[in-house]
């Protein structure tokens, strides 16, 4: 036999993993390494424990039984969701609170087109995610065969990048880009499809050890220059201020820019996707800004001479009035990707390169500096934290009846700054940015570019899973949680601790309050008034469920209900008319807000 080691009915130990043979050749000792022997399933889960993948979330299906048996033999870390939209899902939470690459399995056809709407989640929001997609076999391609999609097709427009898989060879190299491509430079969603055949493929296994892409590098280092040219603009400024997004999250770089607030002495707010990035207490804080921002955030922008856009791509819920945001500023943007400089915004200098080069370097030059920043700065700073003072997030008492945000100030009182908060999409995700404090980069996960309702369920899953040591809270709201409701399923069977507390409110809580500012209260299909019990409906999958409907009860049984170990869901009744503000109007400047009711 050569050089072969002949296996019948063996087991072989690799990478932890149990791949059990009956027939054929499973190793080969090639130039005095060792080339493993093996078929396409079993090269995908050996590249993935490779690329340091501890979990992956799907659903099998026809064109993926031979993946799935692989993750049998091989003993694979895999949580069975209830639907592939959870399993993508799922994923991107897993991906947000950890930092790792979320992956997921789908079969072809259906299974694959209904991870759609995750992947356009992950995408907008720069999250990366390997999804795996099984496709009819080779010989069926291209002739409308049983559950047969162009998946590649489909997710051009949003995925990072895609590739179909017609060769067993070449899924080594293919999942090794796959992974590079999504963790690298601006992160974001990689389809790989494979054709049914090449999972049952057999081949010389041999993963690479570097990736090249011709028009593609990870590193993404800028000018120095555009540096300098940042610390000149502060010298001459009087109000600056810092403006932070996702990306600082995503660069991990939330501790050089904290340092570089601190040694400026200046104030900072930040968008939905920057909660974390700054410590809700740390001086000068002004919470987020935009539609639903705080007052003194949104004024603090349309005020200032210099603002300093750390890692953001100003979302019009952000700009407000596009032409006229930041009126009297000269605006820096700090951007990874050049798609997204001058596109909304223009930008009087722009520091094009990873934060994760650009922060400390500016960090570095500004501890450098003779300059007093912070005396120069102290009365702007002191001025917005006045503003912060006289307008702060609030709601009005109402009787008995609990209010959103006593709710999760509540809530957020009772958690640990560990804690993991999870949104879904509505007025409970606006509420819960504006009174549930975040102290930590990964521990405010919510779908910002897209507005995915469904999202918060799964992600809470996946997040809790990533990080089993923090607690998680889900905040979501009676129409986003019956998207993905069948979810609870995978928690009581896999016993998730996920904290649910649904904001139910009987209507579709954003569209209604839309409904009632610009179509005269016309609550066109907005309006939940069925019959579905909720605390019955978890409890049928088996989670834990309460009601709760005074607000007393905010005290006398909220912490316990918290408390206690395993999901629950918590089902809080709250006035069906509660309006989200501040709120700046459509087409209205940031200081145009409607701060009482409408």
């Amino acid at each position: 036999m050569g050089n072969k080691i002949v296996s019948s009915g063996c087991k072989f130990v690799y990478n932890r993993c149990i791949i059990e043979e009956s027939n054929a050749s499973f190793v080969q000792k090639v130039q005095g390494g060792i080339r493993l022997k093996m078929n396409g399933a079993q090269a995908v889960l050996t590249s993935l424990k490779k690329e340091g993948v501890d979990m992956v979330f799907g659903y099998p299906g026809g064109a993926v039984l031979t993946l799935y048996d692989a993750v049998y033999k091989m003993n694979f870390p895999h949580t069975l969701t209830r639907h592939e939209q959870g399993a993508v899902h799922a994923a991107d939470g897993y991906a947000r609170a950890t930092g790792k690459v979320g992956v997921v399995f789908a079969t072809s056809g259906p299974g694959a087109t209904n991870l759609i709407t995750g992947i356009a989640t992950a995408c907008t929001d720069s999250v990366p995610l390997v999804c795996i997609t099984g496709q009819v076999a080779n010989p069926y391609i291209g002739k409308d065969s049983f559950q047969e999609a162009d998946i590649c097709g489909i997710t051009t427009p949003i995925t990072k990048h895609n590739y179909l898989v017609k060769d067993v060879h070449d899924l080594p190299r293919v999942i090794k880009e796959a992974f590079y491509i999504a963790r690298t430079g601006r992160p974001g969603p990689v389809v790989i499809d494979v054709a049914k055949d090449v999972f049952d493929a057999r081949f010389d296994y041999e993963y690479p050890e570097t990736v090249s892409l011709r028009g593609y590098k990870g590193e993404n280092i800028g000018q120095e220059a555009d540096i300098d040219r940042v610390i000149e603009a502060l010298r001459k400024a009087r109000k600056p201020l810092v403006f932070t997004g996702g990306g600082v999250t995503i660069s991990n770089t939330a501790e050089e820019l904290r340092a570089i607030i601190k040694r400026l002495g200046i104030p900072s707010t930040s968008t939905l996707l920057g909660l974390g990035t700054i410590p809700a207490d740390m001086e000068g804080y002004l919470e987020f800004a935009g539609m639903h921002g705080s007052y003194a955030a949104n004024m603090a922008i349309q005020q200032c001479d210099l603002l300093l856009c750390i890692g953001m791509r100003f979302s019009d819920r952000v700009t407000g009035k596009v032409t006229e945001f930041a009126p009297h500023a000269k605006i820096v943007h700090f951007e990874i990707d050049p798609a997204e400089v001058n596109k909304n915004v223009p930008a009087d200098i722009s520091v094009l390169g990873d934060l994760s080069w650009s922060l400390p370097l500016l960090r570095q030059k500004l501890e450098a500096a003779d300059d007093d920043f912070p005396a120069r700065f102290a009365p702007w700073l002191e001025h917005a934290a006045a503003m912060t003072k006289e307008h702060p997030f609030g709601y009005q008492e109402e009787g008995d009846l609990i209010k959103p945000g006593a709710l999760i100030a509540k809530i957020s009182q009772l958690s640990d700054k560990d804690t993991i908060a999870v949104t879904d999409v509505g007025q409970h995700q606006m509420w819960a940015a504006q009174f549930f404090k975040t102290y930590k980069p990964r521990h405010f996960l919510t779908s910002g570019g897209q507005g995915t309702m469904g999202y918060g369920l799964p992600a809470a899953m996946g997040a809790k899973i990533g990080c089993p040591e923090s607690r998680v809270v889900l905040f979501t709201g009676d129409g986003s949680i019956m998207m993905n409701c069948q979810e609870f399923s995978t928690i009581a069977d896999n016993d998730i601790d996920v904290k649910v507390v649904v904001v139910h409110n009987c209507i579709l809580g954003m569209v209604g309050q839309w409904q009632r500012l610009f179509y005269n209260h016309h609550y066109s299909q907005s309006e939940l008034k069925g019959k579905t019990d909720l605390v019955k409906l978890a409890e049928a999958m088996g989670v834990k469920g309460y009601r709760l409907t005074k607000k007393q009860e905010l005290t006398t049984r909220l912490p316990e209900i918290l408390a206690q170990p395993g999901p629950v869901l918590v089902d809080v009744l709250i006035p069906e008319e509660e309006d989200v503000l501040p709120m700046v109007p459509g087409g209205k400047r940031l200081d145009q807000m409607v701060l009482g009711t409408l």
